[in-house]
């Protein structure tokens, strides 16, 4: 440790500090632009220059190590007019557009020249001028004669986001921020230069002239969307939800969220909310007052449970849903004698039901990823489906840590790896059998039963070394691993590997309740979701799930849906595809507008408050339940709140879910290498990221990125052209009865005899299974 004084305040700090590290915690201010503290040093905006004694010129502190007794005055005479000097600097060519500026009031120049800033200009010649950019949907560019060149948004693209989009062209008074010659900003992090930016150079493009930052409200949230539960700060204006941003919570997101967190609240102001109860009566939907639409449910669902017995229902629930939604519909499906409630939509084996130690989970904390000393990720389109996790593994892989992946895909994830193996899926359980094997002869010990028949290439050997060194390890299983036929399977085998190597086996976690629906009991007692549809019941209540985009098998959702006598489809948006196959469609709350609890992959309990007011006549989906249990006359629905349904369900408040209800280990399995058929041309399935859900799907601007682009048929140039097809031909994809229109495009991160095509999609969703097989001809 190092002593040194700052403003006359002693205090120690570790070897390596800078002087503004020191600052910070004697809670001293330094002004600065270019610095933040997840960035590297760049110290080009000088505006952090302090007086250090004995130094013969102001020292910048961001960039200035501490060396023992160093003396240190930020606001000295000294330090004070090196401080102005560089302000003048900075607002000789800076327009002086603040009234009209999406920054103003909110932008770090307009703040800091007020104290540091001269009453008027000794320069009087033109400000120099930089032409606007178009770098997408998202940021906006146009006002680029307000950059300072504090470089933090090029720094976030390379350290952060992982790759560089943006970069410094030019010298001098001619230097300008910009993006690459025909390229745009793409990655899913890309929101968060906005938040960086002290000026306002890039602002949010959705957003722009929306409203100005003095008029807008600011509410806690959680994200709705993916399995890390990211806080966020929303903004709101006259009941209206104008923008989101992220709350700094450094154990979960750190600072950042992801483009879908930022941008998905275009969807809740959309034309296409729900806004009314509306039932079918003689083959025409009507609006109608609640108690109507409530009567009309309760009377279909009590005359179903009747005459043909609760097994007779379905409940499907959304994994997106609150902790509350999920605890009142398992109840209410108890309440009707209904075993049958599942909100594991898109998964495909089942076997594990009932042998499960505890709830799947991450088998850590988020923030001790970073501190891994070897990471194995098996069947995770990583980068997309968990942004932030990515983020976390891409900075620890800079530290040392031994990131390898297992997958069908080789998708570039922008981290460092140290080894990577990508396999067709119906290799994907033989290949981790590999690993297994792999690592118990490098360990010498004997291997384990069931694999003795295993071949272990280089590439499994590979993947296993990143596993045998260190002391932290982890192993885990994505959201591809989860939805493979043979998840169970891969889920053993972790777990051998973990008991082998002495990693932690984890589950990522597809969506933000994927915990907590095992904490409300949300699953089956009987029926699973993939039996509630192949055995087709007689009436369905689907809560905030789309047939169509939701399930592991759209074909076999819909057939289900379609012969039922009652389906009650409940969500915030009136889904047009619904309208042919529903009896009613109840109007429900999204995250913005109810309270609720969201249990993320770690097993952090996270309630929020609604932050604007219903629209129109939707109503919280835990208010919807509790009113259809009483309408039912059923007992225990009573509740006066959601926190009593939330703490009904945890036993009391908590940060965390107790460590004895999560457990990925599994009892009383076998573990099975059957080949199976291995068909001719395997489909490989991704969730894009921006479709993964009903919010994120209608948001405008999500949608005109590249990640929302039209999914093509992609598979490796040798699989084409065995299908004699070309690249760039428009081809029919077909799966059982299922067809959809794509462009064939050549993609050599495809392993050879399979087809990539995106699930949850218009254009793909009269496709079947995410798993199995697939034909394509010529269109």
């Amino acid at each position: 440790m190092l002593e040194i004084e700052i403003d006359g305040k002693k205090v120690e700090v570790p070897d390596g500090s800078t002087i503004m590290d020191a600052a910070h915690q004697v809670g001293a201010y330094i002004p600065h632009f270019c610095y933040h503290k997840k960035l590297s040093i760049a110290a080009n905006c000088r505006m952090c220059l302090v007086q250090v004694e004995k130094a013969p010129k102001p020292l910048p502190a961001c960039a200035t190590p501490v060396t023992n007794g160093m003396k240190v005055f930020t606001h000295s005479d000294l330090a004070v007019k090196a401080q102005k000097g560089v302000m003048e600097f900075l607002l000789i060519n800076h327009p002086l557009d603040c009234p009209i500026c999406d920054q103003g009031g909110e932008c770090q120049l307009q703040d800091l020249s007020v104290g540091y800033g001269g009453v008027k200009s000794r320069y009087t010649e033109e400000k120099r001028v930089v032409f606007h950019k178009n770098v997408g949907p998202l940021i906006s560019m146009e006002e680029m004669s307000r950059c300072i060149h504090c470089t933090r948004c090029v720094r976030f693209g390379q350290e952060i986001a992982g790759v560089m989009e943006l970069g410094m062209a030019n010298r001098t008074m001619y230097s300008e921020i910009t993006a690459f010659v025909g390229k745009t900003v793409d990655s899913e992090l890309s929101g968060n230069m906005i938040d960086l930016c002290p000026v306002g150079a890039l602002t949010s493009k959705p957003f722009r002239y929306a409203a100005r930052t003095w008029e807008l409200q600011r509410r806690k949230s959680v994200s709705p969307h993916d399995s890390v539960g990211a806080n966020l700060q929303i903004q709101v204006k006259n009941n209206a939800v104008m923008r989101v941003l992220p709350r700094e919570n450094e154990e979960v997101n750190e600072c950042w969220i992801s483009d879908k967190d930022r941008f998905s609240y275009e969807a809740l102001n959309s034309s296409e909310r729900l806004i009314k109860p509306m039932v079918k009566q003689g083959g025409e939907w009507k609006e109608v007052d609640w108690n109507v639409a409530l009567d009309y449910v309760a009377h279909g669902l009590k005359d179903i449970a009747r005459n043909a017995g609760g097994d007779a229902l379905g409940f499907l629930v959304s994994p997106h849903a609150t902790l509350e939604e999920l605890a009142l519909a398992r109840k209410l499906a108890d309440g009707l004698g209904c075993g049958n409630i599942d909100f594991r939509l898109r998964q495909n084996d089942f076997s594990a039901d009932g042998k499960e130690a505890g709830t799947p989970w991450l088998g850590m904390k988020l923030a001790e990823l970073n501190e891994l000393d070897g990471a194995l990720v098996v069947g995770s389109f990583l980068r997309k489906d968990h942004p932030l996790i990515a983020q976390r593994l891409r900075q620890a892989a800079k530290q040392g840590t031994q990131v390898s992946v297992l997958h069908v895909a080789g998708d570039d994830n922008l981290i460092k790896l140290a080894a990577q193996r990508v396999v067709a899926p119906s290799d994907l359980v033989a290949a981790l059998a590999a690993v297994v094997k792999a690592a118990a002869e490098a360990k010498g010990i004997a291997v384990p039963a069931g694999l003795d028949g295993v071949a272990v290439c280089d590439g499994a050997k590979a993947l296993a070394a990143t596993l045998l060194e260190g002391e932290k390890k982890a192993i885990f299983l994505g959201n591809t691993a989860r939805q493979h036929p043979q998840a169970v399977q891969l889920q053993l085998l972790a777990l051998e590997l973990g008991k082998l190597t002495g990693a932690t086996v984890g589950v990522l976690g597809e969506a933000a309740n994927s915990v907590g629906g095992y904490i409300a009991g949300a699953k089956a007692k009987q029926l699973n979701a993939r039996q509630m549809l192949e055995q087709p019941r007689q009436g369905y209540v689907l809560i905030g799930a789309e047939p169509e985009y939701d399930f592991a098998d759209a074909q076999r959702t819909l057939a289900a849906l379609k012969q039922a006598k009652l389906v009650v489809f409940m969500s915030a948006f009136q889904h047009g595809p619904a309208l042919q196959y529903a009896d009613a469609m109840l109007p429900i709350a999204p995250y913005t507008e109810t309270s609720g609890t969201f249990v993320n992959t770690e097993g952090r309990v996270q309630s929020f408050n609604g932050v604007v007011r219903p629209l129109g006549d939707a109503r919280p989906a835990w208010k919807v339940l509790r009113v259809l249990g009483n309408v039912l006359t059923l007992p225990g629905f009573d509740y006066e709140s959601s926190e009593a349904v939330r703490d009904e369900v945890l036993g009391g408040v908590a940060e965390f879910v107790a460590a004895d209800k999560l457990s990925n280990a599994l009892n009383g399995v076998a573990l099975e290498l059957s080949a199976g058929e291995k068909p001719a041309l395997q489909r490989i399935a991704d969730v894009p990221i921006h479709f993964a859900d009903p919010i994120a799907r209608r948001a405008p601007a999500l949608q005109q990125t590249v990640d929302g682009k039209v999914p093509a048929a992609r598979a490796a140039a040798a699989t084409l052209a065995s299908l004699g097809v070309a690249a760039g031909d428009s081809v029919k994809v077909k799966q059982g009865d299922g067809v959809a229109v794509l462009v064939a495009q050549a993609d050599e991160t495809v392993p050879v005899g399979c087809l990539r095509v995106a699930a949850a999609h218009p254009a793909t969703a009269g496709l079947g299974n995410l798993c199995g097989a697939i034909s394509v001809e010529r269109a």
